[in-house]
């Protein structure tokens, strides 16, 4: 029976984290973790470890995916890695430095309201706009959003795919689709920095969890992006909206009433 249960939870939360990755490059670390620790009482630490695993394949397959399909900006996606990667660290230490300042909560109220704002003001942008903008702007946009989003990822430890969702939509002006495969893309390689750091500090997670996470994340958010990148614009925003105010409703419940 406690298999059957492990079997379960792992399916649910591999389900909520691809579907999350795959529409909106939502780190499933704000699923999986919370899940892991609350119904199979997993160390924080561990499932945390286990969530940036199943990062690592399904943030790949979705990026291949929507990189086949033209909706993926490598170069400015690159750029913005660096500076995430660099001031992740430096939010980090500065974190070390502040008397248990912990926003545990942040991710998960992130996550329903960017899923509340694509429903009520979805993001309609085209391809000829994005292009509107001048290379040297876009990459001086791109150094100054990706020191953003890892000085505050590094501080707070959460929020990483949502805060890159964001900026890239309302402040670089990214057409939804490219936004959600540059932030799919980043996040490959995010996650396996931060995958292979709590392997090497902590040690190897509990196998089972760590193989059921990892394949339902990337089974789901296989199944997620190839319907992401046929939808229309307006129909992607809605799926987003109501698949990120869904995983935060649920997430934040789980986090009070359980």
């Amino acid at each position: 029976m406690h298999i059957v249960i492990k079997l379960f939870v792992c399916f649910i939360a591999g389900m909520g984290a691809g579907l999350g990755t795959g529409f909106a490059g939502m780190s499933a670390a704000a699923v999986i973790s919370p899940m892991l620790i609350t119904f199979l009482d997993l160390p924080a630490y561990e499932a945390v470890g286990i969530a940036l695993a199943s990062d690592v394949l399904a943030s790949a397959v979705s990026a291949y995916t929507y990189g086949k399909n033209k909706n993926l900006d490598i170069k400015n996606g690159l750029v913005m890695m660096i500076s995430v990667l660099i001031f992740t660290l430096a939010g980090s230490f500065a974190a070390s430095k502040v008397p248990n300042a912990t926003m545990g909560s942040f991710s998960t109220v992130m996550t329903l309201l960017v899923g509340i704002k694509f429903i009520v003001r979805p993001v309609m942008t085209t391809k000829e706009k994005m292009a509107a903008v001048s290379p040297r702007q876009r990459f001086v946009q791109s150094v100054i959003s990706g020191m953003a989003v890892g000085f505050i990822c590094g501080f707070i430890g959460a929020g990483g795919g949502m805060m890159m969702l964001l900026i890239l939509t309302s402040v670089l002006g990214y057409e939804l689709k490219t936004a959600v495969g540059t932030s799919v893309f980043i996040m490959t390689f995010t996650a396996l920095t931060g995958a292979g750091s709590h392997f090497v500090i902590g040690g190897m997670p509990e196998m089972l969890p760590l193989i059921l996470c990892i394949a339902f994340t990337l089974l789901w958010a296989r199944i997620a992006a190839r319907f992401a990148n046929k939808a229309s614009a307006a129909t992607l925003n809605r799926a987003t909206g109501v698949v990120l105010a869904a995983l935060g409703a649920a997430i934040f419940a789980v986090n009070i009433f359980v």
